[in-house]
């Protein structure tokens, strides 16, 4: 991780306001993507993980949500400061969103070619000629056949996987330095899955972009992230490279995601699943909120919020149990809750 990092989310708070209550989604997040990097956020539906990326890009419904607290740093300038005009310079151009459902984010009166020139023409002083050609060669960069022929074709006419490309290609137009993912693959089968993450990998070397991948699929992680934040609840949990992490969970949440992970090694038994459910946003618990659903849990977890504490060199989790029985060798080896590790998880 570079000393200035490409973007800096820090102690961010975003809170959606109701008549008689206030929903916490996002509670005082801290993240960094460096340049180049492919960092990913991970966690159950409802953790807060889309909502700190639409801060990002200033996307925040106001009302209700309202951005309470913290800061965004993206190439040491506060995007918090900015106004819309000049947001409207830094999306697209700088940074860039892969949105979860294609069919949902392409106008289905318009042509493919159409949109993505839309991109171009916005944020970049050339001709439609030009951007037609750019449009073009992006589709190829992105893997769609006979580009001449399908940048007139409408989004109806594409298959999901053509759509998610043609999302990636639209995100890259104006070759931004970071691209936030949300969700690339949710919406697709596996082998599609495999093709979009081996182009994200291809496309974030030969362009040196960053990408912040947004996913509650850890099998995704493994594939292609270099760090990951894993958030519950509207905080980060637990933070490392993915080695550290699918190596030796410390976070009891991390733990129960890795060991609900298909495995090989545990062919016809039943997967594990995290007992109860994300609380409300509106209605955390006090302490830790992991509290009600985690094995070791303790009475000072239901007071106490905790604090992130250091494990080793870059890797941190926000559990003070685990790292005293860490420290005095009483955590198991073997730590997704007695189960047997997931040894498809993580690269070597």
């Amino acid at each position: 991780m570079e000393k200035d990092p490409l973007l800096s989310v820090n102690n961010l708070k975003v809170y959606f306001h109701g008549e008689e209550t206030v929903s916490r989604a996002v509670d005082g997040v801290n993240y960094q993507v460096g340049k180049g990097e492919i960092v990913s956020l991970v966690g159950e539906s409802g953790c807060g993980k889309t909502v700190s990326a639409l801060a990002i890009l200033g996307l925040i419904p106001c009302p209700p949500g309202k951005i309470e607290d913290g800061e965004i740093l993206f190439k040491n300038k506060n995007l918090l400061n900015l106004n819309e005009d000049q947001m409207q310079k830094v999306r697209g151009r700088q940074i860039s969103m892969v949105f979860q459902e294609p069919m949902t984010s392409l106008n289905p009166v318009f042509t493919i070619g159409d949109q993505i020139q839309e991109v171009i023409l916005n944020h970049e002083k050339v001709g439609k000629e030009v951007a037609l050609k750019r449009t073009i060669a992006l589709l190829q960069d992105v893997g769609i056949p006979s580009p001449e022929d399908r940048v007139k074709d409408y989004p109806h006419l594409l298959s999901g996987g053509q759509r998610q490309r043609v999302m990636i290609a639209m995100a890259l137009a104006c070759g931004p330095d970071l691209v936030i993912a949300d969700e690339p693959t949710t919406a697709l089968d596996v082998t599609v899955q495999a093709q979009i993450l081996q182009l994200f990998r291809e496309l974030q070397q030969k362009r040196n972009m960053a990408v912040l991948l947004i996913t509650h699929n850890l099998g995704v992680v493994a594939e292609i992230a270099d760090r990951i934040y894993v958030m519950y609840a509207g905080v980060i949990v637990e933070t490392g490279t993915v080695k550290q992490v699918f190596k030796a969970p410390f976070h009891p949440y991390t733990m129960g995601l890795l060991a609900a992970l298909p495995s090989s090694s545990r062919k016809g038994k039943p997967l594990y699943s995290i007992p109860g459910s994300v609380p409300d946003s509106a209605y955390k618990p006090e302490g830790c909120p992991f509290n009600p659903r985690c094995p070791y849990v303790r009475n000072e977890c239901k007071i106490k919020f905790p604090e992130m504490v250091d494990f080793e060199t870059g890797h941190q989790a926000r559990c003070p149990i685990t790292l005293q029985l860490w420290k005095n060798r009483e955590l198991p080896n073997n730590r997704f809750f007695g189960l047997e590790n997931v040894k498809r998880a993580g690269r070597s």
